[in-house]
């Protein structure tokens, strides 16, 4: 019989743990140390009220008493029912226990099922090679032998187990070219010899799958929550979003996400319609990392930032074989999840208030794993929190009406963008568009004539773009495009070329050539609410951080956009969102101060919280406040009203504050 959960699911928790058991079969005396109480009473201390546990792992073993596989109850089990007895034993302090499923890395149906195993194009099994360490193949939800284990494996989890939610992971389009692949591909009419088409068609069959087993589990769960992972949310989630309850934001930033791409994840989801969690780690590194502790500053920040977008978390962590949770583990997520404590009541359906909207150029069709590392993207994100603009992430899809202003960052195209920019526009609307975004749209005001005959070339500030750079020749390190401004369009700025492009034959110095000082072509023009730079501005500021180039930018929306609903003094380094709770009409204003270093070579750490003192704050906001408090301290802050712009002052700031503008 069905077993329905004891805590249904939505709305998301805001304090949970993602707690890995990938366990070898090597290992014995899986779950001996494992005391109910004495695990409850850590994840209730630290105030965890969520944990996801697990019924298969990607060694494919089993975690529970299951009658319908008993081979794949791990070897070693010592306690034969240890999720059903976690479950248990946090339900009775009221934490909920969603329920991990591997789906596409399972070692121990690879060894005893190769024909369930996805082939590249060489006929070869994907990932670990037979003498390599790990469990990286990929099993194919296509085949009919897998698909029907993986239903009647959910099957049993649901009728023998109290399902708060499911968390189905390693869930990526990953295409074969197994017989039963080429033949359903020609069924199709797709040709199994393009990659192309063969990774559309996983995309499709992944997406059947999951739309599949949504309709099945609820057949036996009405509520549970659901959730398949695969290490990014982005544009390919929108037309399958309604097999989703909602999104789980992997992004270890030491994992190799980095600290960008959760902003570039959250800020998109969110404009699906789902709440998400914000999953990072306890580890140094990635998963599995055992004995390592995230410093607690690195911690705070990454929680707090899920705060300030609008998410919940998750904090990875992994049981010991064993099943006796890690002490120190749970005083450092303790000692942040104590504080996201106090300020939920603050964070709770709030939603974001946002002038901009940054248009992806992340395919709507499916995205290799590298599409979570856009250049472009990333450089604008980056760009746009060091200006302190209030932004959304949107695809093409998206209901641009809502955003005052949009921003194509370098090479955003679509068949259909144009036009709908155009209706836009014809709206009210602006638009930032750089190099080669909807390159030939008219309402760019300008002719497209090819790529720049020069690069690097250099671009020479004005009043109106790179106000306060010396008016000399600023190189551009990428190469932009060449374009005739249209009539009525006006040039902002221009470029100086160089004496010669750098060859074997010609080249001058160590890295290119100097500018000449002659005139060359446009680098900003504006046409009517249209600003175009010809530069691959966002590439090239991801790449190299030049000042020059994120002034240029920051000049472009100060055109378009003279009075954002949010201005801040402070460093760059600073973080700043404005987000709106309807319920309690007011408005929390996050300010984050945490500065990523990199210290070692692989990725960038937080160790130290770094103070900074007065910031000034200026809001422009539908009503005038009454009070303006931080919280959850509750402290009074002084404000004022002019021309319709509220102002004031966080004396000092550490980490993070809300402040309540009520």
């Amino acid at each position: 019989m069905p077993q329905t959960s004891a805590l249904p699911g939505l709305p998301l928790r805001f304090r949970q743990v993602h707690l890995d058991f990938h366990t070898s079969p090597a290992i014995e005396g899986i779950g001996a140390a494992f005391d109910p109480e004495e695990f409850a009473d850590t994840l209730e201390k630290a105030r965890v009220n969520s944990v996801t546990c697990f019924a298969r792992c990607h060694h494919g073993y089993l975690y529970f008493a299951s009658e319908a596989h008993p081979e794949r109850i791990h070897p070693h089990l010592a306690r034969p029912n240890l999720l059903a007895e976690q479950i248990d034993a946090c339900h009775r302090r009221n934490i909920r226990v969603p329920i991990y499923i591997t789906v596409q890395w399972d070692e121990f149906s690879a060894d005893r099922h190769r024909e369930w195993l996805c082939l590249d194009e060489n006929g070869a099994e994907y990932g670990t090679k037979p003498l390599d360490a790990g469990f990286y193949r990929n099993l194919d939800v296509f085949h009919p032998g897998y698909r029907q284990f993986l239903f009647d494996h959910t099957c049993e989890v649901l009728t023998t187990l109290p399902t708060d939610g499911l968390f189905f992971d390693i869930v990526s389009p990953k295409p074969s070219l197994a017989l039963h692949w080429i033949e359903a591909m020609d069924r199709a009419g797709r040709n199994p010899a393009d990659a192309d088409e063969r990774m559309r068609f996983a995309q499709k069959v992944l997406n059947e799958w999951m739309e599949e087993m949504t309709a099945f589990v609820r057949t036996l769960n009405s509520d549970c929550t659901i959730f398949y992972n695969a290490g990014h949310i982005g544009p390919k989630h929108r037309v399958i979003k309604d097999a989703y309850t909602h999104f789980e934001l992997e992004s270890l930033p030491s994992g190799g996400w980095g600290y960008l791409h959760f902003p570039q994840a959250a800020r998109y989801s969110r404009t699906l319609g789902h709440d998400f969690l914000g999953m990072t780690g306890k580890f140094h590194t990635s998963w599995g990392d055992f004995g390592s502790f995230k410093n607690e500053a690195a911690l705070q920040f990454e929680c707090f930032h899920a705060l300030a977008l609008n998410g919940r978390i998750s904090v990875g962590d992994q049981l010991p074989p064993s099943g006796k949770l890690d002490a120190a583990t749970y005083d450092l997520i303790g000692s942040v999840y104590r504080e996201v404590e106090r300020k939920e009541p603050y964070c709770t359906g709030a939603t974001a208030v946002v002038d901009v909207a940054l248009v992806t150029s992340e395919s709507p069709e499916y995205h290799p794993h590298s599409d979570r590392h856009l250049n472009n993207v990333l450089g604008a994100i980056r760009m746009l929190q060091e200006l302190h603009v209030q932004f959304d992430i949107v695809d093409n899809a998206a209901d641009f009406s809502k955003y005052r202003l949009l921003i194509l960052p370098d090479d955003v195209i679509g068949a259909d963008l144009p036009e709908k920019i155009a209706a836009y526009l014809a709206g009210g609307g602006s638009v930032i568009a750089s190099c080669r975004s909807c390159e030939g749209a008219a309402f760019l005001g300008v002719e497209a004539q090819g790529e720049a005959p020069y690069s690097p070339d250099f671009f020479v500030p004005t009043e109106t773009i790179g106000r306060g750079l010396p008016e000399v020749g600023h190189v551009m390190y990428l190469r932009g495009r060449q374009v005739m401004p249209m009539p009525g369009t006006e040039t902002l700025a221009s470029t100086e070329i160089p004496y010669f492009n750098r060859t074997w034959r010609n080249f001058c110095s160590h890295a290119h050539t100097p500018s000449s000082g002659k005139a060359g072509y446009p680098a900003a023009t504006r046409a009517g609410n249209v600003v175009y730079l010809a530069h691959p501005v966002f590439r090239q500021y991801h790449e190299r951080a030049p000042r020059w180039v994120k002034t240029m930018v920051a000049d472009a929306i100060r055109l378009l956009l003279p009075d954002p609903v949010l201005e801040v003094d402070g460093p760059s380094s600073l973080i700043a969102t404005v987000n709106y709770q309807a319920t309690e009409d007011r408005y929390p204003v996050h300010l984050l101060h945490y500065v990523p270093e990199r210290r070692g070579q692989q990725f960038d750490i937080i160790e130290d919280v770094l103070p900074v003192y007065g910031v000034d704050v200026r809001l422009r906001l539908p009503k005038t406040p009454t009070t303006v408090t931080i919280v959850p301290e509750g402290e009074l802050v002084p404000f004022a009203v002019a021309d319709g712009v509220i102002a004031f002052t966080l004396p000092k700031l550490v980490g993070h504050a809300i402040l309540l503008v009520e």
